[in-house]
């Protein structure tokens, strides 16, 4: 009868090491030879039963540990783990992961703890920040039944038929008892708005421009009229730290403010008919170019999609200050990241104009996406107005054939302006536009 048999040479080599022999110790305690055990240490032989026999006898060996791929899920639990889109890039197929795992099964079993407690014990350390983007992120920046309920209030408000800032702001004076002011800016220093219970305002600042006041009044009739449902998602974010949680709750009120001014069904057929022209929205729905793009984020309803847009917004130094991803699939940038060739940075130099632009990049990914992008300055809503934002909108250029603004613009890959991965790990040393470098030491 043939030998059961199986590949355990890491597991032997760990025991032998414990023990303190060398492969010819140990070789001729089981009766084999110095050649034979290095082979099956390298997983090049099996370990037959007969031979297991002898090291179980000889040294205490616990035949069990040569499972403890178990505690792991073997070879399928690995491959889940790698299946995460993280690792979608490297090509690593079910065989390379048995081999993986046959050969350094401790490897695999770190790999796999760090992967299944990523995160753990430093959630209290971690930016907020980042911890709210990606709960958002969880949801591709789309809350359906938020969607849901701001739609049927603004159908009750018959906002798509009136002046849509009267129409809420005598929403919050009947329903609520609170009225709009509009103070002086040295009343508000350094505030865009706030709500005074006991006068019963909500007070609002002299230089925030419409757009920006219509956004305050919705966004306080969805905190009021919605807050149990955006007190749901808030929960269902599971977020421990209360910063995060805090600005996740902000993002989902804003949200709520968003789906008031432009319901969804009736921007998402706009944006069809216009051929997502961002001009034509903006006059549509009385919103601002920032407002637009943050809502074009979100149209991922069951059966009524729009196209996956991301938005992101940077200051003048070219820091990146805002992002959301929706469902474009586009990462988050490395902390510092600069692409001074992009639009966004361009339109600081043509303030007001549009600015369309195709390019590729892609963090962390073996062939960069191809985006169509269009970016504009925005003023800052607040007490400093003078300050000025450059927002950007992305689509992956494959479905940009659609758009207004992409018509007579090549789609082409071969005509798309390279971004590469960002300043921080480019090596191109023949940059035209390169990022400011930090200052350098003073030498002696």
């Amino acid at each position: 009868m043939a030998d059961n048999s199986l590949l355990a040479g890491p597991a032997l080599r760990r025991l032998r090491k414990r023990e303190g022999l060398t492969q010819a110790a140990m070789a001729a305690s089981l009766g084999i030879s110095p050649s034979y055990l290095n082979l099956i240490e390298r997983n090049q032989r099996p370990l037959s039963a007969r031979v297991l026999v002898q090291v179980i006898e000889r040294f205490d060996f616990d035949p069990r540990t040569l499972r403890e791929d178990e505690a792991i899920g073997g070879l399928d639990g690995l491959v889940r783990r790698m299946s995460d889109k993280r690792f979608a890039d490297l090509g690593i197929d079910r065989e390379e992961l048995q081999e993986f795992l046959a050969a350094a099964p401790q490897a695999a079993a770190a790999f796999a703890r760090l992967y299944d407690t990523a995160g753990e014990g430093t959630q209290q350390h971690e930016d907020p920040v980042k911890q709210a983007r990606e709960a958002v992120e969880r949801w591709q920046n789309h809350f359906a039944d938020l969607d849901d309920a701001a739609e049927t209030m603004a159908d009750e408000l018959r906002l798509s038929r009136s002046d849509t800032g009267a129409a809420l702001a005598d929403r919050l004076r009947e329903k609520h008892q609170l009225s709009v002011r509009i103070l002086p800016s040295e009343v508000m220093p350094g505030i865009v708005h706030r709500l005074d219970l006991h006068n019963r305002q909500l007070q609002l600042s002299e230089m925030l421009p419409g757009a920006a006041r219509r956004f305050q009044i919705a966004r306080q009739v969805g905190a009021l009229e919605l807050r149990d449902q955006i007190e749901t998602i808030t929960a269902g974010a599971r977020l421990d730290s209360p910063e995060a949680r805090d600005l996740f709750q902000e993002h989902v009120t804003d949200y709520t403010a968003a789906a008031l001014l432009m319901p969804y069904r009736r921007f998402l057929r706009a944006c069809e008919r216009s051929a997502y022209d961002v001009n034509i929205l903006q006059r549509r729905f009385a919103s601002s170019f920032d407002q637009v793009a943050q809502r074009l984020t979100t149209l991922q309803r069951l059966g009524e999609r729009g196209l996956p847009f991301f938005s992101a917004r940077f200051g003048r130094t070219g820091r990146m200050v805002h992002f959301s991803a929706g469902a474009s699939g586009a990462v988050h940038p490395i902390d510092g990241a600069r692409w001074p060739a992009w639009v966004p940075y361009a339109a600081f130099e043509a303030r007001g104009s549009l600015l369309t632009q195709a390019v590729t990049f892609g963090e962390g990914e073996a062939v960069p996406k191809h985006w169509f992008t269009v970016a504009r300055t925005v003023e800052v809503d607040g007490a400093a107005c003078s300050a000025r934002k450059s927002v950007v909108l992305g689509l992956e250029a494959r479905f940009a054939g659609e758009l207004a603004h992409a018509r007579g613009i090549s789609l082409d890959p071969q005509d798309a302006v390279p971004l590469g991965v960002g300043c921080p790990r480019c090596g191109r040393a023949d940059c035209l536009t390169p990022a400011p470098a930090r200052l350098a030491a003073v030498s002696r």
